[in-house]
């Protein structure tokens, strides 16, 4: 069995991290996995959204311990660099995946887990779920992008307090700092992730991949930069099938190709 299990429910790949004894932490085989699969799901143009989650009841307790330790004085300095940069090269996979990205988190998000839960475009929630960045506890700092990723969904000094103190925070917390976009009380989280993905079978593919990657660089760049990108997004959309066959829908008063289900008061 697969340490990263890829399943398929209709458009949506499911990657369930799947080593539960350890709360699925992130060890040499897992990144190994992570590594491999991203790509595949990048150019496969079927797959119209993922859904990121872990087994076990549990996302995932961050770096494997125990094999940091074990390793811990056995390998150079610069070993280690390369070991960092070798997790980042996947992580942006992750982090630029032009595909709307769900993270459907149960139990544990800490340290790079944290990191993983925050590269999602959409942070789903269990009631008992718990996120912290904990890298303090044990003299690290946060990886995996969090140095990045933390204060631009909380704010920088938000940010600098959870990652100082390295203290737990629960799902409503969560919810109100804005690391998780909802909290699933009336069904399963992975059940609801599923569910949102498959809002987008029918969505502009390429629209939103376009979307997507300017809006993850706007905080480093200037006004004058994004409307330079939103002018050359723009004029490719305007020239795609997608919208040529919805404004004709639209002329002719027929059904939107794509449209978000209103949500139930």
């Amino acid at each position: 069995m697969s340490v990263l299990e890829l399943s398929r429910v209709g458009a949506c790949a499911v990657l369930t991290m799947n080593r539960p004894a350890a709360r699925n932490a992130l060890d040499l085989e897992l990144r190994g996995a992570f590594a491999a699969t991203l790509p595949a799901i990048r150019d496969d143009e079927s797959v119209r959204a993922v859904v990121l989650t872990g087994a076990g009841g549990h996302f995932c307790a961050g770096g494997d311990i125990r094999a940091m330790a074990a390793g811990q004085g056995r390998t150079d300095v610069f070993e280690g660099r390369s070991r960092i940069l070798g997790m980042q090269r996947w992580f942006d996979e992750l982090v630029d995946l032009e595909k709307p990205v769900i993270a459907a988190v149960d139990g544990v998000a800490y340290g790079a887990g944290l990191s993983l839960a925050l590269a999602a475009d959409f942070v789903l929630a269990s009631p008992r779920a718990t996120f912290c960045a904990v890298f303090a506890r044990i003299g690290y700092v946060p990886d995996l992008g969090g140095m990045y990723l933390l204060p631009r969904a909380v704010g920088l000094a938000r940010a600098k307090a959870l990652a100082f103190s390295a203290r737990v925070v629960d799902a409503r917390e969560a919810l109100q700092l804005g690391i998780a976009h909802e909290v699933v009380e009336q069904q399963p989280v992975l059940d609801a992730a599923i569910a949102l993905a498959a809002r987008f079978e029918q969505a502009p593919a390429g629209a939103l991949g376009i979307m997507k990657s300017v809006m993850n660089h706007a905080f480093e760049s200037d006004r004058r930069t994004v409307y330079m990108q939103e002018a050359m997004a723009q004029s490719l959309c305007r020239e795609s099938a997608f919208h040529r066959e919805a404004a004709r829908r639209f002329i002719d008063k027929q059904p939107p190709l794509y449209q978000w289900p209103q949500e139930q008061p």
